[in-house]
Formats: structure tokens, C-alpha cells, sequence
């Protein structure tokens, strides 16, 4: 391992419930253009927290949800619909296995 390779650094930010990003912060975090963007909200997939356009701010949880989404789509070929179907399903999925641990 050379020195060069031992030194590189990682950067990433943090994404959970106390992150905020706007319409064009989303954007950029997903690699997606701001139609898409606006779909993924359309569905469901993310929710902004203002109803008006230029306040819409969205959670890092929502950014994650939102890249999952994408990747759906961008790997699996996956509408935004069937995405939005996808996620509501590995929701669901999630639900049931925190309720069957809680049972054991």
C-alpha cells in the first residue's frame, strides 16, 4: 500500500432527521434532475415539508429513501411508480420483522 492510498480521505455528511435539504439539495444528493425529483414527491416517495414549491425541505431520511428510489429505477429499470410500490413493500417488511423481534 503506498502512502498515497493510506492517506486518502473520506468526506460524507451525515443524513438523518436533523439534516435538511431543499428542492435543489435533493437534486444533487440523488443525481437526479428536478422533474424527477418532483415525481419522486408526486408518488409519495418523499414528502417536503411545506406545500410551497420554493420551501420544500426534505429530511436526510428522505434523501436516503429518495436514493433508494433511484437506484430501483436506475439499476432495475423500475418506474417511479413501481419504486414507490417497492419501498412501501421493504417498509412493510421492516415493520413486520421489528414486530415479530419484539414478540420473541
Amino acid at each position: 500500500m503506498t502512502m498515497k492510498e493510506i492517506t486518502r480521505i473520506l468526506e460524507g455528511e451525515i443524513l438523518d432527521e436533523s439534516t435538511e435539504f431543499d428542492l435543489e439539495g435533493l437534486c444533487r444528493a440523488c443525481q437526479v434532475n428536478r422533474k424527477l425529483a418532483m415525481d419522486l414527491v408526486v408518488e409519495g416517495i418523499v414528502e417536503p415539508s411545506h406545500r410551497d414549491l420554493e420551501q420544500w425541505r426534505f429530511t436526510g431520511t428522505a434523501v436516503c429513501r429518495a436514493q433508494v428510489a433511484v437506484r430501483l429505477r436506475r439499476e432495475l429499470g423500475v418506474n417511479v411508480a413501481g419504486a414507490a410500490l417497492a419501498l412501501e413493500l421493504l417498509d412493510e417488511i421492516s415493520r413486520l420483522r421489528r414486530a415479530l423481534d419484539r414478540r420473541r
